[in-house]
């Protein structure tokens, strides 16, 4: 049975209802279809279009089929073109002809809008809490190991910085993420049902009731948009596809800093795995899955804009390629945000390794300039004297620190005895936590 046909000669081929079919991946949506639809008759029978006894019964079959579906007393599979088919004809088979009254001033047009915008809605919020937790991760894990470390610039030592300071920096992006999401969630907060196929109804219908039913902040304004807008579905993507951005950036650190050239950390041997063939190996594979899996969400987004670039308004089918893609870059998302939260939580932090790489970097040579200038040299000339000063320590093998302040006064003559405090690590970073609080 179809939910369409009449004017139809022939039947559609084997071939073609395969290819039409979204059932395989439209079926996770059942939760969000069948709430809809009780929202909807209840609307029906409040505006005298059903009769109450009507309302009520298609209201039961609808919460027994829900029921049933969520105890695994039946499943969703079988010869049906989506899950919207797959509930209403069920419908039809419990309670008979009345079923058949559920649809009534509604088009499968708005109810896949409506799915999908609850659906989204619900996983947005999910991928917040997600990102709130890892923030709170890496903000625990940051102020647990305040340890100096070298920062980079160019991947080459650049200045002192904390590790406090460096997961700081992660959980900033992050709350950007978590931004993002809270205005899709803002903007997508508008109910279709009503829409119908893209021209509204003759019926008398509530669409304010059906909206704040079913939890949005008001039905959207435009019925032709309503049903055709997916720009909730690319907003995600994007926000989706910056998250992944982050969180590879933040793999690419954990993988070179677990490995022996760095040896800043060292990743739990939960998210570790070995070699066939080398059984010294410790591979991040954790972090190295979640930086590969980024282009596979990037291609979401990619995907979904082609989709959507050329079609004239309304409904066309090409929008049925919307889910399968979003359904991936969702489930990758929120598996990525997962599984590194627990990479960061378990992970161990090298004390003395970074300290080592930080004394033999010449990091403190910005704060050697800048006590030359507080000494009254200006900076172009103080950078100069710090530059020669280096190659100075290259050529003897030593870092500024062990030079004394005789070989130092061959550069200039500001030096004195407090340059040493002036440039110690320790203070260094005491002096940029006054002017960051966040080191």
């Amino acid at each position: 049975m179809k939910l369409w046909g009449g004017r139809f000669k022939k039947g559609e081929s084997k071939l073609m209802e395969d290819f039409n079919s979204s059932l395989s991946f439209d079926k996770r949506l059942y939760l969000e279809d069948i709430n809809g639809s009780i929202v909807h008759v209840n609307m029906l029978k409040n505006c005298n279009i059903i009769s109450e006894d009507e309302g009520k019964e298609i209201e039961c079959a609808l919460r027994e089929l829900l029921k049933d579906i969520e105890e695994n007393k039946i499943e969703i599979k079988g010869n049906y073109e989506d899950i919207h088919s797959f509930v209403e004809i069920n419908l039809i088979e419990r309670i008979g002809n009345v079923a058949k009254k559920l649809h009534t001033a509604r088009s499968r047009n708005d109810q896949v809008a409506l799915d999908m915008r609850l659906y989204s809605k619900e996983c947005a919020i999910n991928i917040k809490n997600n990102l709130e937790k890892l923030g709170n991760t890496l903000k625990c894990v940051g102020e647990n190991n305040p340890y100096i470390m070298p920062g980079y610039t160019h991947l080459q030592r650049a200045q002192v910085v904390t590790f406090t300071h460096h997961m700081k920096a992660y959980e900033a992006m992050f709350k950007r993420d978590i931004k993002r999401i809270e205005n899709a969630i803002e903007i997508l907060d508008e109910c279709p049902l009503g829409c119908c196929a893209l021209a509204g109804t003759t019926y008398n219908i509530d669409r304010e009731f059906t909206a704040k039913e079913l939890g949005f902040k008001k039905p959207t304004d435009n019925f032709l948009d309503g049903v055709s807008d997916r720009d909730y579905l690319i907003e995600l993507s994007a926000d989706f596809s910056i998250i992944m951005m982050h969180l590879s950036r933040l793999s690419e650190e954990l993988i070179l800093w677990s490995s022996k050239e760095f040896d800043f950390i060292s990743i739990d041997d939960e998210f570790a795995t070995g070699s066939s063939i080398m059984p010294q190996k410790k591979n991040p594979d954790g972090p190295e899955l979640i930086r590969g899996k980024s282009g596979r969400v990037y291609g979401t987004l990619i995907s979904l804009l082609t989709t959507m670039k050329s079609l004239p308004l309304a409904y066309n089918k090409d929008m049925q390629e919307d889910k399968e893609v979003f359904f991936d870059a969702l489930d990758t998302t929120s598996k990525c945000l997962i599984v590194m939260e627990r990479i960061i939580g378990t992970m161990k932090v090298k004390n003395e390794s970074m300290r080592n790489a930080v004394k033999a970097g010449f990091l403190n040579a910005t704060e050697v300039a800048d006590y030359l200038v507080c000494n009254g040299m200006a900076f172009r000339d103080a950078h100069k004297v710090v530059g020669e000063i280096i190659l100075f320590c290259e050529e003897k093998g030593v870092n500024i620190e062990k030079l004394t302040l005789d070989e130092l006064k061959q550069f200039s003559s500001c030096f004195t005895e407090d340059i040493y405090d002036f440039i110690d690590y320790e203070v260094s970073i005491t002096k940029g936590i006054k002017n960051n609080m966040n080191m």
